[in-house]
């Protein structure tokens, strides 16, 4: 009898060291976890708040980054701003300076299929009268029709000038819409209106004004006339101009578009001659790197968070060894390892991690796909943070569960079958 008992027990010992794999040591850790579910839930919830934290601000991040360079490029569809920057020739008492001219902006069209439209750009001021009799200095530019599609112009009232308006040299004008109302109390009232620039009659038929606010940082202020260029011109007397739009037809192109546009109407002028073609793309690219960093200061921020929630992931798995003294102590003497209790532990504290960072991803994902669905505005959604959120919640399970798994793994069996 006692021989059967002796081999019963060795068949139980066997038995546990024989099925204690991995599958078993998972199985009991989630049978802890069900055990103690409310000490869990209230331990994963700085995992919740930090994952969701890291999803949102990413969110933010990118929100953000996007809506500036939806701005930033709305101020021109794919635009190149030539100019002249100087140099010239002649001697010092006949120095000749060497501007662009309206065959400049032919001989780029005929050579780059790239150029998708392009408009000159003549610039003047006259005292217009305002109303009341009150003259003011205004801004008059002569563009051709094209300008209207390379700088993004919305034309709230009235209509732009168009081919027709550029080739019978109509003297047409579109106004912004600040000049509309202080001239005429209102953009409507200012349609069909005539106003003179040096003495000669214009007809305005619509107002205008840019896609984003630039605050005068760009040739257009916030009060500006546009007129067909083959009327302006006359006022000169000249094919000189200040300026050269150009629309590429792919944004992938603008750079070197540029750069060819340059040297082509460098070789049609003097040598010592200077001209720049200006892109969105280098503002495009540093508003970019800004909000990128700015998207990491706050991910930062998330992190402590996240440290935060495995400090008190840590406390409570301390706290749970303590509790489970004795049956640490059963399980070595039923024959389970050190690494079996530690790996036991070290699970427990990954799943706590992992479930409030699965909740906390969840609840994060779930804010702008709301917004997504009740409003008009798409809310970006990373899918980089997400793997991010959940693989920091699981690193974070194993580096803050490490102590409290190493604790219980090194208890002394005996003791622990000791201890009350």
């Amino acid at each position: 009898m006692a021989i059967d008992t002796h081999r019963s027990f060795e068949s139980t010992l066997a038995s546990a060291r024989s099925t204690m794999g991995l599958g078993e040591i998972v199985r009991l850790a989630v049978d802890s976890f069900r055990a103690s579910k409310m000490r869990f839930a209230l331990t994963a919830l700085g995992m919740v708040i930090g994952s969701m934290s890291l999803i949102l601000v990413v969110t933010i991040g990118l929100t953000g980054k996007h809506f500036i360079i939806h701005e930033l490029q709305s101020i021109g569809t794919n635009m190149i701003d030539l100019e002249y920057a100087g140099g010239g020739g002649g001697t010092v008492s006949n120095y000749r300076t060497d501007y662009l001219r309206l065959d400049d902006m032919r001989a780029v069209e005929e050579q780059l299929p790239e150029i998708a439209a392009a408009s000159p750009l003549l610039q003047m001021h006259d005292r217009i009268d305002v109303g009341s009799g009150v003259e003011k200095d205004i801004l008059v530019l002569g563009v051709t029709p094209p300008y209207r599609k390379i700088r993004n112009l919305i034309v709230p009232t009235g209509r732009f000038f168009d081919d027709e308006d550029e080739v019978t040299h109509a003297q047409v004008a579109d106004i912004t819409l600040p000049l509309a109302k202080l001239m005429f109390g209102s953009p409507q009232n200012a349609i069909n209106k005539t106003f003179t620039i040096s003495g000669i009659p214009f007809t305005i038929i619509g107002t205008f004004k840019e896609s984003v606010d630039t605050f005068g940082e760009s040739e257009i202020r916030d009060e500006t006339i546009l007129i067909p260029y083959s009327v302006a011109r006359y006022f000169t007397g000249t094919d000189y101009v200040q300026d050269i739009f150009f629309s590429t037809r792919d944004q992938s192109d603008i750079e070197q578009t540029a750069q060819q546009i340059v040297k082509i109407v460098k070789s049609r002028h003097q040598p010592n001659s200077v001209y720049t073609a200006t892109t969105l793309t280098s503002l495009i690219t540093t508003a970019g790197i800004i909000a990128n960093a700015l998207t990491i200061i706050l991910l930062l921020v998330a992190a402590v968070t996240l440290a935060v929630g495995g400090v008190g992931i840590m406390n409570i798995m301390l706290a749970t060894v303590r509790s489970r003294i004795r049956e640490i102590g059963i399980r070595k003497a039923l024959g389970a390892t050190a690494r079996e209790i530690k790996l036991q532990f070290l699970i427990e504290a990954i799943f706590i991690s992992l479930a409030g960072g699965l909740v906390g991803t969840l609840i994060g994902i779930s804010l702008p796909l709301s917004v997504r669905l009740f409003t008009s505005y798409k809310l970006p959604i990373s899918g980089i943070s997400i793997l991010v959120a959940l693989g920091t919640s699981v690193a974070v399970g194993v580096v803050f569960g490490t102590l409290p798994a190493n604790r219980a793994a090194q208890m002394d069996p005996v003791e622990s079958l000791k201890y009350e």
